[in-house]
């Protein structure tokens, strides 16, 4: 923030500021001060692929817009796929120098975070269909931005349908998967096509498949004709046939198609939730025919015969063996010797619950080490008192059972106790390993054992789903792990996702006599428009995907007509979206952004943050530091450190490594900061010995 600008903003939002737009010195890594010569770009973009990957806002907002169109180009061709928080960005900037009408040489996925109110109505069919080969999963923490990309969708078409054609379904694509259970049911039964793009679907639109399915017009016919390349044709959706249907389909068809399934979960190429959920349709059906059945003399004789390593490799294995004549059929010493094969089956609940019971009287004492990574898939139903048996000494072991989300909060703590009691210390690599979110639900005694080293070596992990009570003691620790680096801006790089986390409650009762020594000083004043502005610059379009958000809308509300159209914003939700609208004058004129931005974004408040922990903080805190988390949690960032002195607080973003495996929008990377606080405000840390092994 220049000392012009400082002027015009009150001390607390100047450190506002600094604790939420991630900014940087303007040379990163592939540009340099001048920017591409653009000459040069398509060449650079195609030699520097993996700096595509680690797009960042404030760089990129440093080049003129051919250089940029290029630039967005090079990420279409090469199909780069980028973060929700990056791709949010880059729209506001492909808005912001004029870019837009060229859509169709972008990729998809940028387009759904473009100003919908910027679709000219001659582009409006061409572009829906362009965005509609998008993920539209990026946009599960703006449901404002998805919500407004299916009126757009419908305004190509018209209007709302009775029902959607072919010629609709194939302009709609994945946007299908936000239509409600009626307009599904309603559609051409082509669009079975778009709903095999969806993730998940919820119970309505289940109900909805399978009455479509149930009708007979599908290519796949009445229930009674389905065959198997059919329901093989229809992938992950065949996981949803309701057991009503599968009682109607042909007794080995259905036989042929559960045995494919299950060989495709062995292989790995089906997840755990779709396979089970399909096995437990299935033989519920299976059990609904044969219910009426007489019944056989009491007790439980093995009527299938003994089981046998053989029958495990059989994929019908549960069809032919239920979970009663698997405790009946299933010995000690087969159980023992072919425990691995047996779980590779997607057991029901029951079946789980059959094989720990029968473990229990294989091993009176606790499952030895060498088999627990067999059985991760049933540690849930384990006790404390139960994993206490057990012995932990292997970081493989420990990845084994908690590196799935399979393990609950008991479990979780038991385990990593039993693994510290042997070990005493929980090494960065096996944080890394198992997640941040296992942090969630450490005891706060096991987090507090991590060596400040270690913690350091983890970086940057994704605590945005523990409860409160666990970041303060999360917020602790990195403190201590990061607290002697040798720059403010490094001290920010690594202690960024720990920032402010207890910070809300220790205000709210900071009282009188002001806040406590973590906790910076803050303005009480609710944030202006011109304040936004500024703090945002072209970033100002995530208010629009991100307004239903509690705080922002709160905000909005205050505000009037006049003002909302200040911000690009429109005082009617529903009509921001529709093609062909007159958007408001830009906020910043194309190619410049107001003094002091120098291009910092922020974003919004992961899933997972109590709405409560808001509630503390006075609005000019709460908004800004809501829009920094939701679309962003960790970014990859640069290579050096930008300087700090008394005109300038420059927040900076270290080169962090690859991110791990995980959902796309959140990066596991290295950061940290140091705070100390002096008698004028906060001011830079001293060098330290640490610096050299965190740098």
């Amino acid at each position: 923030v220049s000392r012009t600008h400082r002027a015009q903003v009150s001390p607390g939002l100047a450190l506002l500021v600094w604790l939420t737009a991630h900014c940087s010195c303007p040379q990163a890594q592939g540009f340099s001060q001048e920017g591409l010569d653009a000459s040069r770009a398509d060449l650079w973009a195609s030699a520097n692929a993996s700096l595509l990957h680690s797009f960042w806002c404030q760089p990129a907002s440093q080049l003129p817009r051919d250089q940029l169109s290029a630039l967005i180009r090079a990420m279409a061709t090469r199909r780069v796929l980028l973060r929700a928080w990056q791709l949010s960005c880059l729209a506001n900037l492909a808005a912001l120098h004029g870019l837009q009408d060229d859509f169709e040489l972008h990729p998809p996925d940028l387009l759904l975070f473009y100003n919908l109110t910027q679709v000219r109505e001659a582009d409006c069919r061409a572009f829906t269909h362009r965005a509609a080969q998008g993920d539209t999963e990026l946009l599960a923490n703006l449901p404002d931005q998805r919500a407004a990309l299916q009126r757009v969708a419908l305004a190509c078409l018209g209007g709302p349908r009775l029902r959607l054609s072919a010629s609709d379904l194939l302009l709609l694509g994945v946007l299908v998967c936000d239509m409600d259970a009626s307009s599904i049911v309603a559609a051409d039964p082509r669009v079975l096509q778009n709903l095999q793009r969806c993730r998940r679907l919820t119970a309505p639109q289940q109900a909805a498949l399978n009455t479509l399915l149930a009708s007979g017009e599908t290519t796949l016919g009445p229930p009674g004709s389905w065959n198997l390349e059919g329901l093989q044709a229809l992938g992950p959706l065949a996981t949803y046939i309701s057991s009503s249907l599968w009682m109607q389909v042909q007794q080995a068809v259905g036989l042929d198609f559960f045995g494919s399934t299950v060989a495709t979960y062995r292989a790995g190429r089906l997840s755990q939730q779709d396979a089970r959920r399909f096995v437990t349709g299935f033989l519920k059906a299976k059990a609904e025919s044969v219910s009426s059945r007489p019944k056989r003399a009491t007790g439980r004789p093995c009527l299938r015969g003994d089981i046998t390593a053989a029958t495990l490799r059989d994929d019908l294995f549960l069809v032919r063996y239920d979970c009663v004549q698997l405790e009946s059929c299933l010995g000690s010493r087969v159980l023992e010797a072919n425990l691995d094969p047996l779980l590779q089956h997607p057991l029901p609940a029951e079946c789980q619950r059959v094989v720990k019971a029968k473990l229990a009287r294989v091993y009176p004492r606790g499952v030895p080490e060498e088999q627990l990574p067999l059985i991760a898939s049933l540690v849930y139903l384990y006790s404390r008192s139960e994993i206490g048996q057990w012995n932990v000494t292997s970081r493989d072991t420990v990845v084994a059972l908690l590196a799935s989300d399979v393990a609950l909060e008991n479990q979780t703590e038991a385990v990593l106790q039993k693994y510290l009691d042997h070990n005493g210390t929980l090494t960065g690599a096996l944080l890394v390993a198992i997640g941040g979110s296992r942090l969630c639900w450490m005891s706060a005694r096991q987090i507090q054992a991590i060596r400040p080293s270690e913690f350091r070596l983890a970086g940057a992990l994704d605590i945005s789903s523990c409860p409160q009570s666990r970041k303060d003691v999360l917020y602790a620790k990195a403190r201590e792990a990061f607290g002697s680096t040798r720059t403010t801006a490094a001290y920010y790089r690594f202690m960024r996702p720990y920032l402010g986390l207890p910070l809300a409650p220790k205000l709210a009762s900071a009282g009188p006599s002001g806040p406590p020594p973590t906790a910076p000083s803050l303005p009480s004043q609710s944030l202006s428009v011109g304040n936004v502005t500024t703090l945002l610059g072209q970033n100002v379009g995530d208010l629009q995907k991100a307004r239903s958000h509690p705080t922002i809308s709160s905000w909005l509300r205050s505000l009037n007509r006049s003002a909302l159209g200040e911000l690009g914003l429109d005082s009617d939700p529903a009509g921001l979206s529709g093609p062909g609208r007159t958007a408001p004058p830009p906020l910043v004129s194309r190619g410049r952004l107001p003094a002091g931005t120098d291009g910092c974004s922020l974003h919004v408040l992961p899933t997972g943050s109590p709405p409560a922990h808001l509630g503390y903080l006075p609005l000019s805190v709460a908004l800004p530091s809501g829009l920094l988390w939701l679309l962003y949690w960790g970014t990859p960032g640069l290579s050096q450190d930008c300087s700090w002195d008394t005109r300038t607080m420059a927040s900076e973003d270290g080169a962090a490594p690859a991110p791990r495996a995980g959902k796309r929008g959140r990066v596991a990377g290295v950061h940290h900061v140091r705070r100390s606080r002096g008698p004028q405000g906060w001011s830079p840390p001293t060098s330290s010995s640490q610096d050299t092994e965190l740098e």
